[in-house]
């Protein structure tokens, strides 16, 4: 993988969200600033499902270098912009960090989610894995 310095981003050619921030590929882009881009999903969960994403290369939550608090202006705004202007009731965030979480593409990217009143989707809330350990337990490794 080949990664170039583009004035004050740094792009991967191997990498799908590089491309579009390089304008080498097509995308739906709703919004920007120095730091990040948001554009329309190919693949929409909901009307008006976006994705932010830093213009560096960033590949996930856990290797973000400072690049969540460089994007958080754009995904604060992007969200009040699906919800004034598609009439949202509400917002989901969602972000997938690795393989094992559900990453696909690996360039540090949000999922904004408008909901409505009565749409139909899950909420997170409601879905119920298997706990590994008890809270206490978890706990006690988190601060100890």
């Amino acid at each position: 993988m080949i990664v170039a310095s583009l004035r004050w981003r740094t792009v991967s050619d191997a990498c799908l969200f590089c491309s579009i921030v390089a304008g080498d590929l097509p995308a739906s882009v709703v919004a920007g600033d120095d730091a990040a881009i948001a554009f329309l999903d190919i693949n929409p969960l909901t009307t008006g499902h976006t994705l932010v994403v830093p213009r560096r290369h960033v590949t996930d939550l856990l290797d973000a270098d400072g690049a969540v608090a460089e994007v958080s202006p754009l995904l604060e705004s992007t969200g009040r912009l699906l919800v004034d202007r598609l009439g949202a009731d509400g917002i989901n965030v969602f972000q997938a960090s690795r393989a094992p979480a559900g990453q696909t593409v690996f360039h540090l990217h949000f999922h904004l989610l408008p909901r409505w009143s009565g749409d139909g989707m899950l909420n997170v809330h409601s879905i119920r894995t298997q706990v590994r350990e008890d809270r206490d337990t978890t706990f006690a490794r988190l601060t100890g």
